[in-house]
């Protein structure tokens, strides 16, 4: 185990110093990753369980490069593709200029002040978590429509992408993974456990959050020579019909209607994130046909929307995979194995515990950039403490599940920083240095209201 730990210590510091000067950052992940996978089966730490294998040692490592990038881009990665092609469209056909025309006169009140608009973001994209469960769906989402009218009121990119990113630091909804796990661990449905426990902690949370992003990026952006304060030409240059503006919101619009929790349809329709990009891609076609009336033209015009998704898979997907990887390594050499017999060693009270285990999490959360692996590995472990301490179980899972999304926001290899930061413009340590106060300051009043 002690052999173990040092070699995680020793790659994640040789991770840091290879990104920091610069090496193409998938392939350092994906070196380091294997390079732990391999390691940890020559010290028989733990045999390589995730692929079959092909009968060599060393040829079961591109296995796991393989496997690894086919589930990837089967579920997640194609999501993240179809949405960048879907934004690549938007501005193509002139959807992002429309949805910004439009926007500037009701938002106008704030001109003068963009950052409250910005902040205001940040409980709206909570709520609309709750219908959309993905982090990275949602964040790329926000990036599509709200990102353009942000920069136009004033804000700096990388003001604008940070608070979409906060909008992923509350884990929230029925429909969370990590909300499920926790609901049964302490015996609830997930709809109480989101009613009763999850929400009323949390708003308070999100308040607090928005405040704080409200003085950091303002004070950021003054201090920098950006793009914040910069007018865009967007709403002089707006020629498009404005009908052309529900384009970029439309997937939102249509994850809401046909969502579970506004039950319009009887019986339900399912749209998840992928399907209800085509559903408007499909819109945004019929409506360039309509105006254009040139049908080969907007034929023609659909590569834009698949080098839109190429970009995305060389970019973005490439690296959430790689970072997997990182994940991965970390994991077969009993990293997390260590964090949890440190927690079991520790000898406080229950609310001790919870708060050490809580501060493990975030570390675990924004070192992996992935809040499921390390609220997992935790998560099991409350209903024993809590009966050992004779506790709520609630008031100790609580703190534990919210900060595995806060770690994910402040990772620099999560899938929503990583995709966010690309589609906007930024690197994902520029949003992780933006994140860092905000975040760690929410993380802070968590932990007191725990107490």
């Amino acid at each position: 185990m002690v052999i173990g730990i040092v070699t995680c210590f020793i790659f994640i510091a040789l991770a840091v110093f290879l990104l920091l000067r610069h090496f193409h950052a998938p392939f350092v992940l994906i070196f380091c990753g294997l390079a732990m996978m391999a390691l940890s089966v020559i010290f028989g730490i733990r045999a390589l369980e995730s692929v079959p294998e092909t009968g060599h040692f060393l040829v079961d490592f591109i296995q796991l490069i393989r496997h690894s990038f086919s589930v990837k881009t089967a579920e997640t990665g194609f999501m993240i593709m179809v949405i960048g092609g879907y934004v690549a469209y938007m501005d193509y056909i002139g959807a992002s200029k429309t949805l910004v025309y439009l926007s500037m006169k009701p938002l106008s009140v704030f001109k003068k002040n963009p950052y409250l608009a910005a902040s205001l973001v940040i409980p709206i994209g909570h709520l609309l978590s709750i219908p959309i469960p993905s982090a990275t769906g949602l964040g790329l989402l926000l990036v599509a429509s709200v990102f353009p009218v942000l920069v136009e009121l004033g804000v700096s990119r990388l003001s604008a992408v940070s608070v979409i990113v906060s909008t992923t630091i509350f884990d929230m909804g029925p429909a969370s993974a990590n909300t499920i796990l926790a609901a049964e661990l302490i015996e609830k449905s997930s709809v109480s456990y989101f009613l009763e426990d999850q929400f009323p902690k949390s708003l308070p949370l999100i308040i607090l959050s928005a405040i704080v992003y409200f003085f950091v990026n303002r004070y950021y952006d003054r201090r920098i020579t950006s793009d914040a304060g910069k007018q865009n030409t967007w709403t002089q240059t707006c020629r498009k019909p404005m009908i052309y503006g529900i384009l970029p919101i439309l997937p939102i619009v249509l994850l809401l209607l046909f969502s579970e929790y506004f039950a319009f349809f009887d019986p339900t329709v399912k749209v998840n994130t992928t399907t209800s990009m085509f559903i408007s891609l499909i819109v945004a076609v019929t409506f360039e046909i309509i105006f254009k009336r040139e049908v080969f033209t907007v034929a023609n015009s659909l590569k834009i929307f698949w080098s839109g998704m190429g970009r995305i898979f060389t970019t973005v997907v490439t690296l959430i995979v790689a970072a997997e990887l990182f994940s991965d390594g970390l994991i077969s050499l009993g990293f997390i194995s260590f964090l949890v017999n440190i927690s079991h060693k520790v000898g406080l009270e229950a609310m001790g515990v919870a708060i050490i285990m809580t501060i493990l999490i975030l570390g675990a959360s924004a070192l992996m950039g992935s809040g499921n692996a390390s609220f997992y590995s935790f998560g099991p472990l409350v209903p024993d403490i809590s009966v050992k301490m004779g506790t709520d179980a609630s008031m100790i899972i609580l703190p534990m599940q919210l900060s595995a999304s806060m770690g994910r926001a402040i990772s620099p290899i999560s899938g929503v920083v990583i995709a966010t930061a690309k589609i906007a413009g930024v690197t994902p340590f520029q949003i992780v240095k933006r994140n860092i106060i905000p975040v760690m300051m929410t993380f802070i009043f968590l932990i007191l209201l725990s107490i």
